[in-house]
């Protein structure tokens, strides 16, 4: 019975994230999911209760361990990171360790404000940007901490982009295949610890 009811909260989890990813949250309705899981709607009101529910439930499945290998990937750069180490463990989780589905899931999060600051920034992420606002203060002593913060806010933007555009860039640049991941990556740090590393005119 235990591990039914395990599997069937699962098979929720993954249609969900699969819909909302592909579709975006306003567009998916509780009756697709069920449809794509193959439950019935007693199973989602009774494993989540509603929907905004499950939509946390989510992003707390994905978002969590993306933030745990954030930490661990800048508590092991040292205790002095530069730029480019700090901006790789903010973006590498994401771009490169995970799944295109849940890629296409968190560029849905990052390119919807509502859902982004309600439901993944206040409860997942200001604990997590403020360890990075710390480590760029850090490396880079000449910017106020409002200046880091707007470039985290850029960052983020750019990451937002990359995530839910990769899939295009081999068309529209004329390539064959999308590029890989740890070129967009490589790419992606050297544009935003070049912004980073501008002078504060302001």
């Amino acid at each position: 019975m235990i591990a039914k009811a395990v599997d069937t909260k699962t098979r929720i989890l993954d249609a969900a994230e699969k819909l909302f990813g592909k579709n975006g949250f306003d567009a998916t309705s509780l009756r697709d999911i069920t449809a794509e899981a193959d439950v019935n709607l007693a199973a989602v009101n009774y494993h989540f209760q509603s929907k905004d529910s499950l939509i946390d439930a989510v992003i707390a499945r994905r978002i969590e361990p993306v933030n745990e290998k954030r930490l661990k990937m800048l508590e092991s750069a040292g205790p002095n990171p530069n730029l480019e180490q700090i901006l790789l463990a903010f973006l590498a989780p994401l771009l490169v360790h995970h799944p295109a589905p849940v890629l296409d899931l968190m560029g849905r999060i990052m390119a919807s404000p509502d859902i982004f600051v309600t439901r993944m920034f206040k409860v997942h992420l200001a604990p997590v940007v403020e360890c990075f606002s710390a480590a760029i203060a850090k490396a880079a002593p000449e910017l106020s901490r409002t200046e880091i913060l707007w470039r985290l806010h850029f960052t983020a933007g750019a990451m937002a982009h990359t995530l839910a555009r990769t899939h295009l860039l081999g068309s529209l640049m004329g390539l064959p295949d999308p590029p890989e991941r740890q070129t967009v990556l490589a790419r992606l740090v050297t544009f935003t610890a070049a912004g980073f590393r501008a002078p504060e005119d302001l």
